[in-house]
């Protein structure tokens, strides 16, 4: 299902064989480096797996499969989460994350842009956060550009060191 298009891309759900493109990204080092670490091709079947059958149906939102329009090439994913103990109940976050082939053309901030107006427009949401890595520029960058500001610091569990909590509440007031 095709959530949002944007002049380069398509926003859409996951399906299973999104594994591959997927695991490129997952599995880059350089892509994981203020993430949780390089993920397995296992792995990825079993985050996909996930949205596909319990996030979807359970929140009406998630993280989906960023396509380039002009390949039809999956680069990523950009979306929504909601996990406990990274968003209060009133907050959603946004995340994204390229495959490195992809960074720099300005492909994270156009999806991020269609996903904070899908949010607020579309799904009526009350704020969206981004928890970010203080030393992730370009990803504080691209909160940066579609609207969010600096507001808190957060410790995720597991986590040694603070992130930092981008916001942005709805124009509309949810």
């Amino acid at each position: 299902m095709i959530i949002v298009e944007t002049p380069r891309l398509i926003l859409r759900e996951f399906c299973l064989n999104d594994s591959d493109a997927m695991t490129r990204v997952f599995g880059d080092a350089e892509v994981m480096k203020y993430g949780d670490g390089v993920k397995t091709q296992q792995w990825v079947e079993a985050w996909i797996a996930r949205w596909i059958g319990e996030l979807y149906p359970a929140w009406g939102f998630g993280m989906w499969a960023t396509v380039e329009k002009s390949g039809g090439t999956v680069v990523g994913y950009c979306g929504l989460s909601r996990f406990p103990g990274r968003c209060a109940t009133h907050e959603t976050e946004i995340g994204f994350r390229l495959e490195r082939a992809y960074w720099g053309r300005g492909l994270a901030t156009e999806a991020a842009l269609a996903i904070r107006d899908c949010g607020f427009h579309t799904l009526r949401l009350p704020k969206l956060i981004a928890v970010i890595d203080p030393g992730n520029v370009p990803s504080i960058c691209v909160a940066e550009k579609i609207g969010l500001h600096y507001e808190r610091e957060v410790m995720l569990e597991g986590y040694d060191h603070q992130d930092h909590v981008y916001a942005l509440g709805s124009p509309a007031g949810g």
